[in-house]
């Protein structure tokens, strides 16, 4: 299950870390030896460090990267409490349902922080990777970024509202098409559809990332944060409420009999036969 009540980090088990420099707050992905998978765990850990990046004066904005050579590979199915348990179908959705429900407060937290976010994507951010790079307010991609939700090719509606971001930024059908197929595009096509707003070399993320975050982190707190809070409040009209949607439409598909066949289908390497229970 999750663990809601603690407020460390356990040496070692650090799927996040945040360095303050020059009025830039760098929040790193540091998994690279599972690709920056995600877990109920790196989500708790999103969560205490939006808390702790909200009130810091020191930090006007936030560079957001990952170390390796992959952004987020989506989610982590070794990680320990990774299933939710009820005593009968019915109590494992509601359960699910209010997991994620929580995951969304802390998904919240990080996506209303003051301060904006910019996002240095490299490789492969699929999944939930994508989802948290969407998360972020400007995107800077290497040419080698791979982006995808395939959460349909394993029978599951996508949980974190990247479908709804994308259709914020790039349309519905786009968004239709990425989350029905769980087709996979690439950094120029990204950037084409407005789901990033720079493309760099490799070699060149991290410097061009970084740029851009200091050029905000140049120009008035107060204003900044005026801004993102404005054009935030434009865009995400409706959001809340299809979250709750989402969350639902989650629990369902998580408990379903298609998710199992569709988890277990990709671990044996063959096509799944969904049966739509």
């Amino acid at each position: 299950m999750i663990d809601t009540t603690r407020t460390d980090i356990s040496a070692g088990e650090e799927r996040l870390c945040l360095d303050v420099e020059d009025g830039i707050g760098v929040l790193t992905l540091c998994r690279p030896a599972n690709l920056n998978a995600w877990s109920w765990e790196s989500t708790r850990q999103l969560g205490l460090f939006a808390d702790r990046i909200r009130f810091d004066e020191s930090i006007r904005v936030v560079l957001l990267r990952a170390e390796g050579r992959a952004f987020c590979a989506g989610i982590d199915v070794t990680a320990p409490g990774g299933a939710i348990t009820g005593r009968s179908d019915a109590e494992r959705a509601r359960n699910y349902y209010e997991g994620i429900r929580w995951a969304h407060e802390r998904f919240a937290a990080f996506g209303r922080l003051p301060q904006p976010v910019v996002a240095a994507v490299r490789g492969y951010c699929l999944g939930f990777g994508f989802e948290l790079a969407l998360m972020a307010d400007i995107r800077v991609a290497a040419d080698d970024a791979v982006f995808a939700l395939p959460e349909a090719q394993l029978g599951l509606a996508v949980d974190a509202g990247g479908d709804l971001r994308i259709a914020r930024e790039a349309g519905a059908g786009w968004a239709k098409l990425l989350a029905l197929t769980g087709r996979r595009l690439d950094a120029s096509t990204a950037e084409r559809r407005h789901l990033v707003q720079l493309v760099t070399a490799p070699d060149e993320l991290e410097r061009a990332a970084r740029e851009v975050a200091t050029e905000i982190a140049a120009n008035g707190p107060l204003a900044v944060q005026s801004v993102k809070r404005d054009i935030d409040a434009y865009v995400d009209a409706g959001l809340a409420a299809a979250l709750d949607r989402t969350a639902m439409s989650a629990a369902l598909t998580l408990t379903s009999d298609d998710s199992r066949e569709g988890y277990a289908a990709k671990g044996a390497r063959r096509v799944p036969r969904f049966e739509g229970k």
